[in-house]
């Protein structure tokens, strides 16, 4: 048995001393037990209809799983499948005026216009499972050490208000179940590396000692108006793979032994690449699977779980986004064989 499986069992250990009520039933449709690979989170729904020529590359969704099932990074008996997400459960963050209103329709055009949407139930439902994919990636995390959604990071939603192409919080509901959901409460750190700040989640949890908030993000990007996260570390234009690995490098072991996190949420957007139509920083196909690769490999190494969403990306060429974020499911895989999940 090599070092890293035996940190990671004895962080198992420690997890079991846990109320695992919570996880005992999945938030999944189906659960698959058959395959001991790399579990991947996924639903035909993270899709809806949009205008032609809107400029948010919905279509990429189902793309991440084409090509990690054409490539063989996976199989389909690595997928699962969650449930769409409560009204209960989206109310643990979001204020109930705001559930209500959005779910029914009865948002304000102004407000449509922050998200960059227009209302549609099946924008409703795309959102509903996107939040129950981060949940269960999450709680199958805890229980396997680590798993993916193919959508997720929707940090720019705030309690009451959706902004940014954000209309639910999905890292603030499953940071807020899982703590609501365990004696002690878990502690949970967001590595949150989308090129744009996580405002919405920053502002969530400002005042809760039990998750931490770390963002990388491009200081004069968007939002223009920043929250203030736990750490935020703001980068200049123009940032390249080195001193961006550096950066990430220099923060993320620390808070792991300080903070001493039961699972760590990773947004992996892919917004920071040289080609992103957003991003404003210069990482390459290669930065951003060794970013993805350190930081899983420096989580889960020490015996503490981690889920991972996809965060931000944005092209018009859907297959080369879709290729992209691909990565971090890439890295995961790598990091699964490596530690012997």
């Amino acid at each position: 048995m090599t070092g890293s499986q035996r940190m990671f069992l004895r962080g198992v250990a420690r997890w079991l001393g846990a109320d695992f009520t919570s996880c005992r039933r999945f938030h999944a449709e189906t659960v698959r037990h058959e395959s001991s690979e790399l579990p991947i989170i996924h639903h035909a729904g993270y899709v809806c209809d949009l205008p032609p020529n809107h400029s948010f590359p919905m279509s990429k969704f189902p793309r991440v799983l084409h090509f990690l099932l054409q490539d063989q990074v996976i199989t389909h008996k690595q997928v699962w499948v969650p449930e769409i997400a409560s009204e209960d459960l989206l109310s643990r963050v979001h204020t109930e005026e705001y559930v209500t209103n959005f779910l029914h329709g009865r948002i304000s055009e102004k407000d449509q216009r922050k998200t960059g949407f227009s209302w549609s139930e099946g924008l409703v439902r795309r959102c509903r499972y996107e939040t129950g994919g981060t949940l269960l990636a999450a709680e199958v995390a805890l229980q396997r050490g680590l798993a993916c959604s193919t959508a997720g990071g929707t940090h720019h939603a705030f309690p009451s208000y959706g902004s940014g192409y954000c209309l639910l919080n999905d890292l603030a509901v499953t940071a807020k179940y899982l703590m609501g959901n365990s004696s002690p409460r878990r502690k949970v750190l967001i590595v949150d590396l989308d090129v744009h700040q996580g405002d919405g989640t920053a502002f969530i949890f400002k005042e809760e000692p039990c998750v931490f908030t770390f963002s990388v993000h491009c200081g004069k990007n968007f939002p223009l108006r920043k929250q203030q996260s736990d750490l935020d570390i703001s980068l200049e234009d123009g940032l390249e793979d080195k001193d961006y690995l550096s950066t990430v490098e220099a923060h993320l072991p620390r808070l792991l032994e300080s903070f001493r996190p039961d699972l760590v949420l990773y947004d992996a957007g892919v917004d920071p690449h040289l080609d992103d139509e957003l991003g404003r920083l210069r990482l390459t196909d290669h930065g951003l699977y060794q970013r993805d690769l350190y930081v899983l490999k420096t989580v889960v190494s020490r015996g503490i779980p981690a889920a991972a969403v996809i965060g931000g990306g944005y092209s018009r060429d859907v297959d080369k986004l879709a290729l992209r974020h691909s990565i971090v499911h890439r890295a995961a895989a790598q990091v699964w064989r490596e530690c012997g999940l």
